[in-house]
Order: structure tokens, then C-alpha cells, then sequence
């Protein structure tokens, strides 16, 4: 019996998805659940299940093709390896000896290296010609990461993709010599095409300013450094630095509301809860998951949803409700060695702080010269509704929290 795969329904507001990557071949074994396919929209990465244990009968829509909810874009021949499937590619060996033989041996390891890993790390093997048996995981139950295959690469022990730069080496430097130079045009993805139209929305739209200050963190790290190991022993995650800007960031919002407030036409919307958008990298773009209801959290729980968000959004497992909403935003382009930038606004959000690299500088305090852990903040914010006076005073409230971070506890 032959079924359908179809584009499942889309999240809302989302029309249409490109066909990403396929991880299985026309005539392939499928298990019921084997992701057949990665659909890209212009929020999440959605996978495409197989429904039933068969063989992949007919690819209808190739990777890069666009399509729509309800689509075709395979078809499915239903049984245990369709046994009708199989006389034909038994038949067909006399005919062509050479080019059956070879399909299965290779297929094979590509549909156990699929059933075990994520769409992400399935990608990067294949992009680089490797097998999962090459690289050793480290994730639970020895499961291949995505840090393992990009170590893997970094360490200059891949085999299978070794040849690759020599063809390349050449070809560059040729035209070079004669004068000729190389282009190479490549689609934006549609993620990208999103994180475009929403840069340049909030650019048109809103009156942008940015506003600076500097924090010194040595309270922080002298705090962090004293219960780091009882605090993962306790929560089984590590302290770090985002659980006290958030919560630093929650107490200003409750101070200056109108930093948490947002415009709808000519009102301005006060929102009495803090859904606070931490903005994390993936390998499609930037991302903003949604700490929801971020003042009820506790160090510990901000510490974990945000390691658990870092790792769905490398393995493309975020969801449009993970995406949708917030009051207001972080972004930390410290991890990236930033020392100081102009975060853009996350619209309808009228402001976004902007954490950067900590640097060992010489400080002034108490008359004397002091080497202390510094950062650089920065808050762009909608002048529309917020004035200069409440963007310098929310950002140095963040300050002085973080500074004294007991004030964080006595609400001070």
C-alpha cells in the first residue's frame, strides 16, 4: 500500500517552507518515526516523519523546492521493506551488476548514523563526508553532538573530506594569477530573509537610541566563585552570569515599566508579567526563545531553560512557542568576544539589553587603583515611548544590582 507524505500544517503566520534536507533516498528502508525530511520556515526547522515502517517509493519534491501546507513531496510504499519493492531491485541486478551493488552498502550506515543523531549534527556529516563511527559522542549514551563533529573537524582528522581542499586550492589561485575573480550566489535561507525584514522593520519603524554604562562584576564573580560547586551540586547545572542579568534586568523592568511596555497603534500596551527573550545562536541565524514568567523563576531554573534553549536551537528542535511573544530582550555578543555594540530591537519590544565581553581593566575605587572585571552595557530602547531619563536610569539600576548583587535578594 502506497501513502501520501505531505507538508504537515504550518505554525501560524508561517505560508510556506523550503524543503531543507532529505536524509533518506528513493528506494531506502524507513521505520515508522525516521525523519524523512527537514522543512525550513522562517522560524523553526520542522521534521517530517515517516508514518509507517516501508520503503521510501518516490521523492516528488527535491531539497531547495518550496511548498505549501497539505503539499505531496514524497511517496511512501507501506510493509516491512515492501517486500514488491524488493523483487524488482533483485531483478535489476543482472541487468546492471555495478550500480545496485554498491547503493545498499552505502545507504546503510547513512540510516543507522539517522536514526541515533539530530537533523544538525546529520547535516554536518554529510556535508563533510562522514560517517557517526569516525567521531567519538559525548552526549548521553554516547550520542554524537554537534561540538563533537565540530572538534572532530578542527582537529584536521577528517579522512573523508581531506581531499577536498586540494581540487579547491588550485582553482582559486588560477584565475587569480590571470586576473580572474570568483563569485558565488547562494540563497538566503529563510530564517535569514526573516532576521532581514525584521531588522529593517524596527530600524523604519521605531526611534531608535542606544544608551551605554559599564558594570564592574567582581561582586558577581567573587559570589559566583564562592558557591559554584554547592549550586550545581544542588541544581545539577552550573551558576553562570545570564541567571543575574535577568534577574538584575527583572528588577529594573519593575522599576521603569514603561521599558516593558510595547506600542499597538496609537496606545502604549503595559505588560504586567516579564517574558524575557534570551537570544541565542543556531546554526540557521539568531534565535529568541522565551523565559516566560522569568520573575517566578529561581537562579537555578533560569540557568537550566536557558542551556536547554542553547541546545534545541543548535539541534533545530525549537518550537514557535518557544519564538513567540516576550516583553523584552537580552543578548550577550560577549561569547563572541564583543566589547561593545548597538543591539537592535526585537519589535514589538521597545528595548533590548546588549551584555559584551569582561575585560580585567584598571578601575578607580575608594582613591585607589584597582584591577576589576568589567563589561559594557547597553540599552537600545523605542524613544517613542521611553525617554532618555528612564533608559539611563533602568541601565544604571541594572548596574547597581549586579554590583551588589545581595541587592538582588533584599530587592534594595
Amino acid at each position: 500500500m502506497s501513502t501520501e507524505v505531505k507538508v504537515p500544517n504550518l505554525p501560524e503566520s508561517v505560508s510556506e517552507a523550503t524543503v531543507a534536507t532529505w536524509h533518506k533516498k528513493a528506494g531506502d528502508k524507513v521505520r515508522r518515526d525516521d525523519n524523512l525530511v527537514d522543512l525550513e520556515t522562517d522560524k523553526v526547522m520542522l521534521e517530517v516523519p515517516a508514518v509507517a515502517d516501508g520503503v521510501l517509493k518516490e521523492i516528488r519534491i527535491e531539497a531547495g523546492a518550496t511548498v505549501k501546507a497539505g503539499d505531496i513531496i514524497a511517496i511512501l510504499a507501506e510493509g516491512e521493506g515492501g517486500g514488491a519493492e524488493e523483487k524488482p531491485a533483485a531483478s535489476a541486478e543482472p541487468k546492471s551488476e555495478p550500480a545496485p551493488e554498491p547503493a545498499p552498502k552505502t545507504a546503510a550506515p547513512e540510516t543507522e548514523a539517522d536514526e541515533s543523531q539530530s537533523p544538525a549534527v546529520r547535516k554536518m556529516l554529510a556535508e563533510h563526508g562522514l560517517s557517526a563511527d569516525q567521531i567519538e559522542g559525548s552526549g548521553k549514551g554516547g550520542r554524537l553532538t554537534k561540538g563533537d563533529v565540530e572538534s572532530y573537524l578542527e582537529s584536521g582528522a577528517r579522512p573523508a573530506k581531506a581531499e577536498a581542499p586540494k581540487p579547491s586550492t588550485p582553482s582559486v589561485s588560477k584565475p587569480a594569477a590571470s586576473g580572474g575573480r570568483e563569485e558565488q550566489r547562494v540563497p538566503m535561507t529563510r530564517i535569514r530573509q526573516r532576521i532581514a525584514e525584521r531588522l529593517v522593520q524596527a530600524q523604519q519603524t521605531a526611534a531608535m537610541l542606544t544608551t551605554f554604562n559599564e558594570v564592574d562584576l567582581q561582586g558577581v564573580s567573587e559570589l559566583r566563585a564562592k558557591f559554584k560547586g554547592e549550586f550545581e551540586k544542588s541544581h545539577g547545572v552550573k551558576l553562570g552570569f545570564m541567571s543575574f542579568f535577568v534577574k538584575a534586568t527583572i528588577e529594573a523592568l519593575k522599576r521603569f515599566p514603561l521599558v516593558n511596555a510595547s506600542i499597538d497603534g496609537t496606545d502604549v500596551v503595559y505588560h504586567g508579567y516579564y517574558d524575557i527573550g534570551i537570544a541565542v545562536s543556531s546554526p540557521r541565524g539568531l534565535v529568541v526563545p522565551i523565559l516566560r514568567d522569568a520573575d517566578a523563576l529561581s537562579f537555578a531554573e533560569v540557568e537550566t531553560a536557558i542551556g536547554e534553549y542553547g541546545q534545541r536551537a543548535k539541534d533545530n528542535k525549537l518550537t514557535m512557542e518557544d519564538l513567540t511573544g516576550g516583553t523584552f530582550s537580552i543578548t550577550n555578543g560577549g561569547v563572541f568576544g564583543s566589547l561593545l555594540s548597538t543591539p537592535i530591537l526585537n519589535p514589538p519590544q521597545s528595548a533590548i539589553l546588549g551584555m559584551h565581553g569582561i575585560q580585567q581593566r584598571p578601575m578607580v575605587v575608594d582613591g585607589e587603583i584597582v584591577v576589576r572585571p568589567m563589561m559594557y552595557l547597553a540599552l537600545s530602547y523605542d524613544h517613542r515611548i521611553i525617554d532618555g531619563r528612564e533608559a539611563v536610569l533602568f541601565l544604571r539600576t541594572i548596574k547597581e544590582l549586579l554590583e551588589d548583587p545581595g541587592r538582588l535578594l533584599l530587592q534594595v
